[in-house]
């Protein structure tokens, strides 16, 4: 069986035209986990699965560039003709339930019940689907904000979501056969020099990268500040290791680089 990762959108912060926001499907045996749901993602998705298909949806916070596309999955389901065999079980921050209802004008935050099933992340949680496991690891990132490190067939993928270094993301990423990294900061300077780091820079995600011993670097999120090849370049020049821009729509084989 299988163990993939498409990348369904990498732009940051806002989707550009033929670039959605942050989404990603992943593919592990039986599972089907769509991790972060950015503006556009959803319609790319589509190109590859139902929606009934998912065995879960998880969000690693909630800014809007990775998990606004839950509103068009919603409008889906409920209204365009999208069919699901049960509500579509979401795992998220504690607050998304609540933040989506009120988009909708509802104080209660079951109303979406029919098309949501919403659990809150826990940091250190495992879910576990099929055979699968995904563990969701608390990072920096100034809001309630996870990681992801998914285990299949011996085989590790693991995901910063946004956030500043730190020693979280090494043992997020240790070993793991790939790692999808944010580098969405040309450096850290400006009025937050000394303030808490909230993402990474190309640097940052190289450092990461050879720190944890990963086997296969995927760079995603990049800034306005930056473009994906030179983000891509200045993280390689760190890490040493195989280095790849996240490309939206291609299918990485986790433990058996790209497909």
């Amino acid at each position: 069986m299988t163990f993939t990762l498409t990348p369904l959108g990498t732009a940051a912060p806002h989707p550009r035209p033929g670039h959605p926001c942050s989404g990603y499907l992943v593919e592990a045996g039986d599972a089907k986990v769509w991790m972060d749901a950015g503006p556009g993602t959803f319609a790319a998705l589509q190109q590859h699965v139902r929606p009934q298909e998912l065995s879960a949806v998880w969000i690693s916070h909630l800014h809007s560039d990775h998990w606004a596309d839950l509103i068009a999955a919603e409008a889906g389901i409920s209204d365009g003709g999208l069919r699901i065999d049960r509500p579509v079980p979401v795992h998220a921050p504690a607050a998304a339930p609540g933040r989506l209802a009120a988009f909708y004008g509802k104080p209660d935050p079951g109303a979406l019940a029919e098309v949501f099933a919403f659990h809150a992340i826990e940091d250190g949680g495992t879910l576990r689907f099929g055979d699968a496991e995904l563990t969701g690891h608390a990072v920096p990132h100034g809001i309630e904000a996870y990681g992801a490190r998914i285990t299949y067939a011996g085989h590790v993928l693991a995901y910063t979501g946004d956030s500043g270094p730190g020693p979280e993301l090494t043992e997020l990423a240790r070993g793991a056969d790939v790692l999808l990294a944010e580098a969405y900061l040309d450096r850290h300077d400006g009025p937050r020099v000394n303030g808490p780091r909230l993402h990474l820079t190309p640097e940052d995600a190289g450092a990461l990268a050879r720190e944890a011993g990963v086997g296969t670097l995927l760079i995603t999120h990049v800034g306005p500040t930056l473009t994906p090849d030179e983000a891509t370049a200045r993280a390689a020049a760190v890490f040493g290791g195989p280095t790849l821009r996240a490309e939206e729509g291609v299918s990485y084989t986790v433990g058996s680089g790209r497909t």
